[in-house]
């Protein structure tokens, strides 16, 4: 200190520290020029007991005016010592990186204005000290002084000009303090930011995409920055980086996949797009290193499938079919469990394009690693099994393929058989909207036949009655209208020729007993009208309800249609077709006379050409006789001979055993009905106010005959 107070004059230590600028500017200078002399004559001890009196007595001051003169003289001192102030920079540089926080915004300012001075002098010297630099000059972008805002803005394209073009910068020490700021959310410390990553990555010798993966993450947070400006900044360096990476041989894709998809489920549009855009080039461009994070990607990519914004989705998809298209193996790190479970868990998402892609994904991996996907099957079965109940039919058909393709062993056929039951059982709802869809869409996939032995043989089964008919009455409309089910039908016609139709007829009999209407279709199709005919004819009154009739109204209204061309064609030939004629009659003598359904029938019957029903006539028509010939062909037994086989055996069936079976079926039907309705009544009896038993049912009238009510709502047992 002595040697310092007896070289600088008096004075110009009490000017350095006026109030007046001009007064301390001109002490600076004199300052100047005395550490001037001092560094020409060597004397450096005497130049650092100058600097340490300025650090020590004037920029740790509690004066204000103190403060701005031992900064303003400490950079006059560097500038003074020209190529000597390395030397001295341990002396001068920390005083003036402490002034930064200073409370005077004026002695923040007179901080970044003495930095800038040294570093001019010093250049690359100061460049060890670049961390505590970087550090201040973060703060002072975000100074509430404009003036210092404007200082540090200065003092920050000097560092950046000193930084670019010395070879002493450590990016390694950088990086670290960089990221921890990335997250800053204000906007003149994100523009300072931004600005030296761009900077240093125009650097050819600092290598920044090595260390992206670090600072990535904030880059991408900026894009949904509210300034305008610096969302453009952002992007722009993400633009710059993503070319690198294009052109880069070594990239680690790895790390910055982990953020990408983070990034992709950002509420903010333009993040998303940048994001998913980024994932697009990764999936082409990363090859092997992007396989063990495919379920990370892939759970980025299903929900932007049904982004909102066209762009996004459109990127989506593409990058959606490259992933899909990439045949990566187990052994090599692809885990087919995280895929599964991903596409699982996007199956129950509101957007139908999402749950689409993700049943395309399940069914990708089924016919790629069947074996590996079906030791998974526990964890997504009951999923596919829910999704069955969607809403949307085109998910639906792809659920049942990857169902199908499950299905392929029988284990999983039952199952999924039985679960279809119990799901129609469950929501009749769904039975009466998508049961068609669904059971059609099976029957394409897994064989017609096959699926309707299996339903057939759970519903023989089947405890809930009411269910059980209107199951049936709903399988065998299907299996009467749908054209995926023409070979199924052309089989049952030949029921009585060969054992593939027989067989088929017999497993399908036992369930079709829970509904006369079903049954006597099936016989109708099967051409076993003998039966049909002792079928109508074991029909007791309490059969004959407004349901019964409206299930026969449909079967009439279908026998006009083009799969009963072959019965109708067969009128044409009464003699030989005597017991369909029956069995014709016995139904029109069933329906009202009013209805249309009676009409039709009665129409249709008018047009058979002329026979006499007579038992003259029957005897004329012995089994030898020529019309006769070939009379078993279509189930027509006409002759009496018929009747004295006693187990009633036609084509290697035996009738009367099967119409025992009907009856059976039936009679529980009816007692099923009967419980219902004493329950009914004893509920209602056990109010205060008794209600009357419900009255018999009536005929419908021909308005109620003449609408087409639902097969498949619910419906009254035996139906």
């Amino acid at each position: 200190m002595a040697d310092a107070l007896s070289v600088i004059p008096a004075a110009v230590l009490r000017n350095l520290s006026d109030k007046l600028y001009e007064k301390r500017k001109n002490a600076a200078l004199e300052v100047e020029g005395i550490v001037k002399q001092l560094a020409g004559s060597g004397d450096h001890d005497k130049i650092n007991a100058v600097i340490n009196l300025l650090a020590n007595e004037y920029t740790f001051s509690p004066q204000a005016n103190h403060r701005k003169g031992g900064l303003i003289g400490l950079a006059a001192a560097t500038v003074a010592l020209t190529s000597d102030a390395g030397q001295h920079l341990e002396q001068i540089v920390p005083p003036v990186l402490t002034s930064f926080s200073d409370q005077d915004s004026r002695v923040r300012y007179y901080a970044c204005e003495a930095l800038y001075n040294i570093a001019k002098v010093v250049r690359g010297d100061f460049i060890v000290y670049f961390n505590q630099i970087f550090d201040a000059l973060c703060k002072l972008s975000a100074d509430s002084d404009p003036n210092v805002q404007s200082a540090a803005h200065l003092l920050d394209r000097l560092v950046k000009d000193i930084v670019t073009e010395s070879d002493q910068f450590s990016i390694e020490e950088f990086i670290p303090l960089l990221r921890e700021r990335m997250n800053v959310l204000n906007p003149y410390v994100r523009q300072f930011l931004v600005g030296w990553i761009t900077v240093l990555d125009s650097v050819p010798d600092i290598d920044m995409l090595g260390f992206l993966p670090d600072f990535l993450d904030g880059l991408f947070n900026m894009l949904s920055d509210s300034s305008h400006e610096i969302r453009q900044q952002a992007d722009s360096a993400l633009s710059e980086f993503l070319q690198e990476i294009k052109n880069s041989p070594s990239v680690d894709y790895g790390r910055m996949a982990e953020i990408l998809v983070q990034r992709a489920a950002s509420p903010d549009e333009f993040t998303r797009l940048t994001a998913i855009t980024w994932i697009n080039e990764f999936v082409k461009l990363g090859g092997d290193q992007l396989v063990p994070y495919y379920a990370d990607i892939l759970g980025a990519i299903l929900p932007c499938i049904s982004d909102k914004e066209e762009k996004i989705r459109v990127v989506a998809r593409e990058t959606n079919e490259e992933l899909r298209g990439m045949k990566a193996d187990p052994a090599e790190g692809f885990d087919i469990g995280a895929i599964l479970s991903v596409a699982r868990s996007h199956l129950s998402t509101e957007w139908e394009a999402t749950r689409i892609e993700a049943l395309h994904w399940i069914s990708t991996l089924l016919n790629r690693h069947r074996t590996e996907v079906l030791s998974f099957l526990n964890d997504i079965f009951k999923t596919l099994l829910t999704a069955l109940s969607d809403p949307s039919d085109e998910v639906v058909l792809l659920v049942l393929e990857v169902h199908a393709c499950i299905a392929k062993d029988e284990m999983h056929f039952h199952q999924l058989t039985l679960y279809l039951i119990q799901t129609f059982r469950d929501d009749y709802s769904l039975l009466e909207k998508r049961g068609a869809l669904i059971i059609r869409r099976l029957c394409v996939l897994l064989d017609a036949e096959t699926v309707y032995r299996k339903l057939s043989i759970i519903l023989q089964g089947e405890p809930d009655l009411d269910f059980a008919s209107i199951m049936v009455q709903a399988l065998n409309l299907i299996l009467l209208t749908s054209s995926e089910l023409a070979g199924i039908r052309d089989l049952l016609k030949q029921s009585l020729l060969n054992d593939s139709g027989k067989s088929l007829f017999q497993s399908l009999y036992a369930s079709w007993c829970h509904s006369p209407m079903a049954i006597i279709s099936l016989c109708l199709l099967a051409q076993t009208y003998q039966h049909a005919g002792s079928i109508i004819q074991s029909l007791v009154e309490e059969d004959i309800n407004v349901k019964f009739l409206v299930q026969l109204d449909k079967l009439i209204h279908l026998l006009e249609t083009p799969t009963f061309a072959y019965l109708r064609l067969q009128l044409l030939e009464p003699g030989r077709y005597i017991w369909l004629l029956k069995a014709l009659y016995g139904l029109l003598m069933l329906l009202p006379q009013q209805s249309v359904a009676f009409k039709i029938l009665q129409t249709r019957l008018k047009t058979v050409p002329p026979y006499s029903f007579s038992g003259e006539q029957y005897k004329r028509m012995s089994p030898g006789s020529t019309l006769l010939e070939g009379n078993y062909v279509g189930g027509s037994q006409l002759s009496d001979g018929d009747t004295e086989d006693p187990h009633n055996l036609h084509g290697g069936m035996n009738f009367d055993s099967r119409l025992r079976q009907f009856e059976h079926v039936q009679q529980q039907h009816r007692m099923h009905t009967k419980s219902q309705a004493q329950s009914r009544y004893n509920s209602a009896s056990s109010g205060k106010d008794v209600q009357r038993p419900e009255e018999p049912s009536r005929p419908p009238s021909s308005q109620e005959m003449n609408k087409p009510p639902s097969v498949l709502s619910r419906r009254g047992p035996g139906q």
